[in-house]
C-alpha cells in the first residue's frame, strides 16, 4: 500500500460541475464535510475525477489482470459482502478455497496421494504469500539451531539483485540479512553457482524467480537445486529452495510442462504464485503452497473459536473480501487445463508480434527471452541522442503507459522499456502499438538532444534559465503535434 501524502500546493477543496445540480457548496478536500450531500453527487464527483486516471487496459506496465468475462463480474459483485475469514458462516467459500489450493499444488506436481490434502493458502498477493514462506523457512532454520545448540541471530536469505521489492520488504520486515547476486549486462537473472557460493550455515533459503519482473526471464531452478543438493551433501545443512513463481507459475506448466522448477525438484519446499496476474483474475489474490506438512511450523498457525467454530489461519492479514476467491476458481474450473494453454498460448503469439514488428525498425534491441513471461523489453541501440524514458514520455500522448526504468546492480547502466502482454492484449493492439513506437521515434529525430541542448547553452545562462529553455522547447513540439491532430467530432 502507498503511503498517502497531501497535495497542499492544490485548492482544499473539491469543486463540482455536473454535482452542482445538487450540491452548491464546495467540499473539503483533506477533512471531512460537515454535512451529507446526495448519491448522486457523490457518485458524480467521485466519476469524474476518476477520468483523469489511466486506461487500465492500456497500462502495458502492470502484470496484474484487467479483464474478466461479464459471468465472473457477477460473481464477485453477488459475493462482494463476505468476509473470507469468517469460514463458520460461509463454509462454501472456504471449501472453494481449499479446492483451489489443492488444484494449484496439483499443478505444481506437489507429492500428493489420490486423497491427500495439500497445504497452503490464500493471501492478497504475492507479497503476503512470500512473507508467509519466509516466516516459514526462517522458523524451522530457528527450531533447527536451537535443537543444536547454535545461535539463530543472523538468519540469511539468497537471492538475485532482480527480485521484487516484497523481498526486500520480508528482510527488512523480519530481520533476515539479504544477500543477492549482482546481475551483469546480457545476465539479467540470478547466477545459480553464484548462489549456491553464497549460501552459508545462517541461510534460511535461497529464493529462485520463476519470471523476472525485468525481464519475464525463468531461472535454472534445476540447476540451483543440484547444485544446492551436492553444497549441503558437503557441508551437513539443509539449505531449502523457494521458487517465486508470481509471474510464471500460471504459465510453465501450461506452454512449458517438461520445465522442471516446482515440486519435482526435492530442495523445493515452497511456492507462491499470484492468482491475479496470469492466474487471470482482478488484483487482490496470491497462492502460497507447501511441499508438504512439516515444511510449514504448526506454532505459526493461530486457532481462533469467536466466529462460530475453531478456525485454523497463517495470514498477516484478517479480514478480507471473498470475490477474488470465488473468482479464481471460477476461472479454473471455467478454462480448465486446455482454457489456460490456450489463454497463454494467444499471449506468446501476440508478444512474438510485437517482437518482430520492434525488430523491423532496426533500431530496437531486444532484451527479454523467448522462453519465459509474455512480455518484450527492449532498448535502442542508439541511445546517444534520446533515450528510453523520452519514449515512455512520450507514448503517453497516445494513452500507452510503457514503463522505462534501469536495471539493479551490476547493470544499472543499462535502460530497458518493458510491454507486458496480458490475455486482453489482442495482435491489433501490438500492431497499434508499434506504429506509434514508429512515430515516437520519427518525432524524436525531429527533436534536439536534451543533453546537446543543454552543452549548447551551457556557460550562458544559469542551470535554471537551461532547463526552462529545454522544457519550453519539448512544450512547444508537443502543442504543434496536437494540434496537427486535432480534429472535429
Amino acid at each position: 500500500m502507498a503511503l498517502s501524502t497531501a497535495e497542499v500546493e492544490t485548492d482544499e477543496s473539491v469543486h463540482s460541475t455536473f454535482a452542482s445540480r445538487y450540491v452548491r457548496t464546495t467540499l473539503p478536500r483533506f477533512k471531512m464535510a460537515e454535512h451529507s450531500i446526495p448519491k448522486e453527487a457523490a457518485y458524480q464527483i467521485i466519476n469524474d475525477e476518476l477520468m483523469l486516471d489511466g486506461n487500465p487496459r492500456l497500462n502495458l506496465a502492470s502484470f496484474v489482470t484487467t479483464w474478466m468475462e461479464p459471468e465472473c463480474d457477477k460473481l464477485i459483485m453477488s459475493s462482494i459482502n463476505k468476509n473470507y475469514v469468517d469460514m463458520d458462516e460461509y463454509p462454501v467459500t472456504t471449501e472453494l478455497q481449499n479446492r483451489c489450493v489443492n488444484m494449484i499444488a496439483r499443478l505444481f506436481n506437489a507429492p500428493l496421494g489420490d486423497s491427500e490434502a495439500a497445504m497452503g493458502v490464500g493471501t492478497v498477493g504475492s507479497s503476503e504469500a512470500i512473507m508467509l514462506a519466509g516466516l516459514a523457512f526462517k522458523r524451522k532454520w530457528q527450531n533447527k539451531r536451537r535443537a543444536a545448540g547454535l545461535p539463530t541471530d543472523s538468519p540469511n536469505i539468497v537471492t538475485g539483485a532482480n527480485v521484487q521489492v516484497c523481498w526486500e520488504k520480508f528482510a527488512r520486515y523480519f530481520e533476515v540479512e539479504l544477500k543477492e547476486v549482482k546481475l551483469r549486462e546480457g545476465y539479467y537473472v540470478m547466477d545459480p553457482a553464484k548462489a549456491v557460493e553464497m549460501v552459508d550455515e545462517n541461510t534460511i533459503c535461497v529464493a529462485a524467480i520463476l519470471g523476472s519482473t525485468l525481464n519475464g526471464e525463468f531461472e535454472d531452478v534445476k540447476t540451483l537445486n543440484d547444485l544446492l543438493a551436492e553444497k549441503n551433501k558437503e557441508t551437513g545443512w539443509d539449505t531449502p529452495i523457494h521458487v517465486d513463481a508470481a509471474s510464471g507459475g500460471f504459465i510453465a506448466p501450461f506452454l512449458y510442462p517438461e520445465l522442471e522448477w516446482d515440486f519435482r525438484l526435492p530442495l523445493v519446499k515452497s511456492i507462491n504464485v499470484s492468482g491475479h496476474k496470469y492466474g487471470l483474475v482482478y488484483a487482490g489474490i496470491g497462492w502460497v503452497i507447501w511441499r508438504n506438512k512439516e515444511d510449514l511450523p504448526d506454532e505459526l498457525i493461530f486457532h481462533i473459536n469467536y466466529l462460530g467454530a475453531d478456525q485454523p489461519t497463517f495470514t498477516l492479514n484478517f479480514s478480507k473480501g471473498s470475490s477474488q476467491v470465488i473468482a479464481q476458481y471460477y476461472q479454473l474450473i471455467r478454462l480448465g487445463l486446455e482454457g489456460y494453454r490456450h489463454v497463454m498460448e494467444n499471449c506468446m503469439e501476440n508478444m512474438r508480434v510485437l517482437k518482430e514488428g520492434l525488430e523491423k525498425t532496426g533500431r530496437i534491441e531486444i532484451v527479454s527471452k523467448d522462453v519465459g513471461v509474455p512480455l518484450v523489453a527492449f532498448s535502442l541501440k542508439d541511445n546517444s541522442s534520446h533515450d528510453e524514458f523520452e519514449i515512455a514520455d512520450l507514448l503517453r500522448r497516445y494513452g500507452w503507459i510503457v514503463p522505462a526504468y534501469t536495471m539493479p546492480a551490476d547493470a544499472q547502466h543499462v535502460t530497458v522499456l518493458r510491454v507486458v502482454i496480458r490475455e486482453d492484449f489482442s495482435r491489433t493492439l501490438a500492431e497499434r502499438l508499434v506504429n506509434d513506437i514508429q512515430k515516437v521515434l520519427h518525432d524524436l529525430d525531429m527533436l534536439p538532444s536534451k543533453m546537446k541542448a543543454k552543452m549548447e547553452m551551457a556557460g550562458k545562462k544559469t542551470e535554471m534559465e537551461t532547463q526552462r529553455e529545454v522544457t519550453t522547447l519539448w512544450k512547444k513540439f508537443v502543442m504543434e503535434r496536437k494540434n496537427k491532430s486535432s480534429g472535429v467530432c
